[in-house]
């Protein structure tokens, strides 16, 4: 009998460790090429790829969730999931609330697009992504903002005349606008670059994602993959 319990305990022991050693990846997976669902229903995308391999490095077994963005960090702290991988550029408002591993892109442009070249963006009516960086941007900018949860709302908004421009990561908008009437209207660069977010008590897994990042800048297959989906923010 003792030595079942013995061997059960093991195995317990053993199941929890393999249920430690499981990461869930939280993505918004609407933000191409970032983060996108694919015809398969299947997360997609540039993050995709990356935590893939980081994952792989790490020698980690990951699955992937998808959230809304507004709620994407209340979910993480509450654990829902055990990291964010979802564009989220580096603030020091954020870092107040999660961890971040360093910058797995370098600050890349936000640009403004809309449908005239002539449009003042200092006193026009801005499209933006609510709780990201580029709305807070407009925000403070003396524009008048107007936030929608996701980011194709903001796009649709431009072209429904319900905003005269959109703020939003110029890698988004760059397919967008070559193939519709929009028009660039000037970059910005804001943030310190893109990173995953771990809850501050998981140091440990954050480590690890760390130096799985650090090793493909060493050996070039991050560039390689930024280039392969067109993202600025090389090293």
């Amino acid at each position: 009998m003792k030595s079942l319990f013995l061997g059960t305990a093991v195995l317990a022991l053993s199941a929890s460790f393999a249920l430690a050693e499981t990461v869930r990846l939280g993505t918004e997976g609407a933000y191409p090429p970032y983060n996108f669902i694919n015809d398969a229903g299947e997360v997609d995308g540039f993050e995709r790829e990356l935590g893939d391999e980081l994952c792989k490095r790490a020698e980690l077994t990951c699955t992937w969730v998808t959230n809304d963005w507004d709620s994407i960090i209340p979910n993480l702290t509450s654990g829902n999931y055990d990291a964010i991988i979802a564009g989220m550029s580096i603030t020091p408002e954020r870092a107040e609330v999660v961890a971040f591993t360093q910058g797995y892109t370098l600050p890349s442009p936000s640009s403004y697009a809309g449908l005239s070249a002539d449009i003042d963006i200092k006193s026009a009516v801005i499209a933006a992504q609510a709780a990201t960086i580029q709305s807070a941007h407009v925000a403070a900018s003396g524009a008048t903002l107007v936030e929608f949860p996701t980011p194709d709302e903001t796009i649709a908004a431009v072209n429904a005349g319900e905003a005269d421009a959109v703020l939003s990561d110029k890698d988004f908008l760059n397919p967008i606008v070559a193939e519709s009437d929009l028009v660039f209207l000037g970059d910005i660069y804001l943030g310190g670059g893109i990173g995953m977010a771990f809850r501050k008590s998981d140091s440990e897994m954050r480590g690890k994602f760390d130096a799985a990042i650090a090793s493909m800048k060493a050996d070039g297959s991050l560039n390689e993959m930024l280039d392969k989906w067109e993202i600025e923010g090389k090293f």
